[in-house]
């Protein structure tokens, strides 16, 4: 009989937490590296992973946390805290924080920062890039970092374009405030990622859109999700083009 985890998402808390219950083996990593990754795209501050629940049966599948760990560092960049591990596994060799319970995990964590989070939804339609430099000019302004609107618009309307043009699915543009850098990132449906083109471009951004955004973001990327993409940027006042 197959095994199989199932993933329960507590939103009540300060900050997400997933509990996992079943078994973990080479048959169910691919539905967790799924569950988290959905729970991460929605651009939360932390994340707590509960794993009373979970039995596993390989030690190395455990290494789908760190895959998780390594595919998030830089986008979203949320703080990772797992908790519940008291059956001897190696929990540490995930590289997320350990700890006994979950109130612990929390405390650790802290509390969210507050108003340095925005989202929207949006359609595919035309007008969906004039709304999101709306958006940026006025986010960048309240988190005193105007210097970076102008990038951040240049970036953010290049990846909203995408989408209207090829994906035509709905969107989420994420902004947040990491210190000094702003992340501007779109969620949509497509499961193509961006790739910088060749001498023959072979993405749906065209040759010019994504290198712009190479040009103007200090670090960019895609994460690729079970129900489309993430495309992200982290814009710094450092690296402000003329």
């Amino acid at each position: 009989m197959p095994s199989e985890v199932r993933h329960l998402v507590d939103s009540g808390q300060t900050h997400p937490l997933v509990r996992l219950t079943g078994v973990l083996d080479a048959g169910t990593t691919a539905a967790v590296r799924s569950a988290l990754l959905d729970v991460l795209a929605g651009a939360p501050e932390a994340v707590v992973l509960d794993v009373a629940g979970l039995r596993v049966a390989q030690a190395g599948t455990l290494s789908v946390l760190r895959e998780v760990l390594d595919e998030t560092r830089d986008w979203p960049g949320a703080r990772l805290a797992l908790c519940g591990a008291a059956d001897g596994t190696p929990w540490d060799a995930t590289g997320w924080p350990v700890w006994p319970d979950p109130a612990g995990a929390f405390t650790a964590l802290g509390a969210p920062g507050d108003g340095f989070r925005v989202s929207q939804e949006l359609d595919p339609v035309v007008s969906a890039a004039r709304r999101v430099r709306e958006l940026i000019t006025e986010a960048c302004v309240r988190w005193d970092r105007p210097e970076i609107a102008g990038d951040a618009c240049i970036v953010a309307t290049e990846m909203v374009n995408n989408v209207v043009a090829h994906a035509r699915t709905p969107m989420r543009v994420l902004l947040a405030r990491h210190d000094d850098t702003v992340s501007v990132a779109v969620r949509d449906g497509s499961p193509v990622l961006p790739r910088l083109p060749g001498p023959a471009p072979v993405t749906a951004y065209g040759g010019r859109g994504l290198l712009l955004i190479d040009a103007v973001a200090v670090r960019w990327g895609g994460l690729a999700l079970a129900d489309g993409k993430v495309v992200w940027a982290h814009l710094n006042p450092g690296r402000i083009t003329a």
